[in-house]
């Protein structure tokens, strides 16, 4: 795995939207932070377009604008403003061409997720799944999830904790970690940007979805191997979720749980991965060990 330059003060950080609309006020306050980090940043125009749809411009408009920030040598990390929907409607006319002979951090989450995955999968370069812009605010830049941000672009070592869970299957394994959002990881089965996750550890969180659609999408990755041979699963939030009138019968992660019961590496629910404020910055592709025992959960570079 290939592992962009972490990076120096003076940098750029270029911001760009390639797939929900954004307000640019709301970005504001990231810019200002990402400043006062010690970095130059370059703002797209996807970032508060004047698009009249849900997209942050036309197809056309966020690749080419996605495609220049690839292609510059002088941007060292693209953060993406929010996620969505609508990378997947231009992942395969982008050209990685540039970015494999001078790798940058791609940064992001939610919709993001086909960009962690496709990169995986096809150049096997890390990337940056995180928080985005709109988390910035409010003051919360100073939690601890923002600062993890700052922390992995510079390179330093990660180490994250949460408690136990009863749900949990403990062990130790030391392996590469990819996932993201379970919906996009299970919408990319079949396609040029299908994670191989056979051997790695897998995260996945989601939001807003109903309880059988969670069910679903997770037979959907059992069915389609995705789950077997995994070196260990971290399941992290599922907020926001919801019912039909005539309920599922099982709450979102017990409906989990039986899914992956019959599983024997490790596997950990609640870890702070997630659509909420509790986000830590995973590096994907990266090494990482995972300690799940009776007491907490620690994952750590």
């Amino acid at each position: 795995m290939k592992i962009p330059p972490y990076l120096q003060k003076g940098d750029t950080i270029a911001i760009t939207c390639p797939a929900g609309y954004m307000p640019k006020e709301k970005a504001e306050t990231c810019i200002t932070v990402l400043q006062q980090w010690g970095y130059e940043v370059l703002v797209g125009k996807t970032l508060g377009s004047k698009s009249k749809t849900y997209f942050s411009g036309t197809d056309e408009e966020r690749l080419i604008e996605l495609q220049a920030m690839l292609d510059a040598p002088e941007i060292k990390a693209i953060l993406c403003g929010r996620g969505g929907y609508g990378v997947g409607r231009i992942i395969d006319q982008l050209d990685f061409t540039a970015f494999k002979k001078n790798p940058k951090w791609m940064i992001g989450f939610s919709d993001i997720t086909v960009l962690h995955a496709h990169i995986n999968r096809n150049f096997k370069i890390a990337t940056l799944h995180s928080s985005m812009a709109a988390a910035f605010n409010d003051g919360q830049y100073k939690n601890n999830y923002v600062q993890s941000i700052k922390a992995a672009l510079e390179g330093k070592k990660a180490t994250y904790s949460c408690k136990a869970h009863q749900l949990n299957h403990t062990g130790k394994v030391t392996a590469e970690l990819i996932g993201g959002n379970l919906a996009l990881i299970a919408h990319l089965i079949g396609t040029k940007s299908d994670y191989q996750t056979k051997g790695k550890i897998l995260f996945l969180e989601d939001v807003g979805e109903q309880h059988y659609n969670v069910d679903r999408m997770l037979h959907q990755l059992k069915r389609s191997g995705k789950l077997t041979g995994l070196a260990g699963l971290i399941i992290g939030g599922f907020t926001d979720m919801q019912d039909t009138e005539r309920p599922f019968g099982k709450k979102v992660y017990d409906l989990i749980h039986e899914l992956i019961s019959e599983y024997d590496y490790p596997i950990c629910f609640g870890f702070p991965v997630s659509h909420n404020k509790e986000n830590v910055a995973l590096k994907c592709g990266e090494t990482y060990t995972l300690t799940v025992n009776t007491k907490a959960v620690t994952l750590a570079e």
